[in-house]
């Protein structure tokens, strides 16, 4: 049995986030559809996306079949990215050769299904209130007759779910992923977007996770950050602890410097030597007038 991701399409109506995509999952005998939207089109969030939507079903089919989406395959070949997935959940992954419209007619029929069916009419005030609209759209979509299938998707989705093999025992690695050494400005940069880390972190390498709804930063094994990740661009998302942190450390900084200071002012090779004027007159053999300052 296959799946098909159809290429993202854009919905309308919330600003910045209508320039993001939507992956459309389709069981190619049951027709059952599943659907949600990403935050970027990067490898790291369609294989999260694809996760996500396979768990929801509940099993793994023998193929999944991509058109050309630059991040799964768009020269033509599958991505390591796209390869690795695949592998970890036993299947593989099939390109749509190009310029073959036939091959394509279930991608484009079920996008223009959803562009007719559940965009018109409705508002979105944000990505997340797009998903929880779209899942509640979801099941009703299912329940529809199919005329090709002469039923409804949800009543023959446990004939595809039979010829489907269990999910893995341990899920994919999915999402963004990332190594840095943390910088002096204790931020890390993720899809455009900047986080704050735990400042104490500064100068260590930091692996930095982002997943479609957090971005985690670990070092040595321990959270160091821990924030809601922004679908937007150009934002800088900050802990209040670690700037509290930050503040802390900028202060025993400076005390460490005053004191320092201080030490090396009083350490003896610091220590300035005075001579009495007098031992350079015994020196010359003069002698002055200490009244007049005449030389006697």
């Amino acid at each position: 049995m296959d799946l098909w991701f159809p290429e993202p399409r854009i919905p309308v109506g919330f600003g910045q986030a209508a320039m993001l995509p939507v992956l459309v999952m389709t069981l190619t005998f049951s027709k059952f559809l599943a659907a949600v939207m990403l935050p970027s089109r990067q490898g790291g969030d369609l294989t999260a996306g694809m996760w996500q939507l396979i768990a929801q079903v509940g099993a793994v089919s023998k193929t999944l079949v991509w058109d050309r989406e630059s991040a799964i395959g768009g020269k033509g070949k599958v991505t390591q990215l796209a390869a690795a997935f695949a592998g970890t959940l036993t299947t593989r992954v099939v390109l749509a050769p190009p310029a073959d419209p036939e091959f394509k007619g279930m991608t484009e029929r079920n996008n223009g299904f959803f562009e007719t069916s559940f965009l018109p009419g409705r508002r979105f005030v944000s990505p997340a209130d797009f998903n929880s609209q779209l899942q509640d759209w979801l099941p009703r979509a299912n329940a529809r007759t199919v005329r090709s299938l002469g039923g409804r998707p949800i009543d023959v989705l446990d004939r595809d779910l039979a010829a489907m093999t269990a999910l893995p025992p341990h899920p994919p690695t999915t999402g963004l992923q990332a190594r840095v050494r943390l910088g002096r400005d204790y931020y890390v940069r993720v899809d455009g977007n900047d986080y704050s880390v735990d400042p104490r972190m500064i100068g260590r390498l930091v692996d930095v996770t982002a997943t479609l709804t957090r971005v985690i930063v670990v070092c040595d094994g321990t959270a160091v950050a821990d924030h809601e990740r922004s679908w937007a661009t150009g934002g800088v998302v900050t802990d209040p602890a670690h700037v509290v942190i930050a503040k802390g450390l900028r202060s025993q900084y400076s005390a460490a410097k005053r004191d320092r200071a201080r030490a090396e002012l009083a350490s003896p090779e610091r220590r300035v030597m005075f001579r009495d004027p007098g031992v350079y007159d015994d020196l010359f053999g003069v002698r002055f007038d200490p009244i007049t300052g005449e030389v006697l």
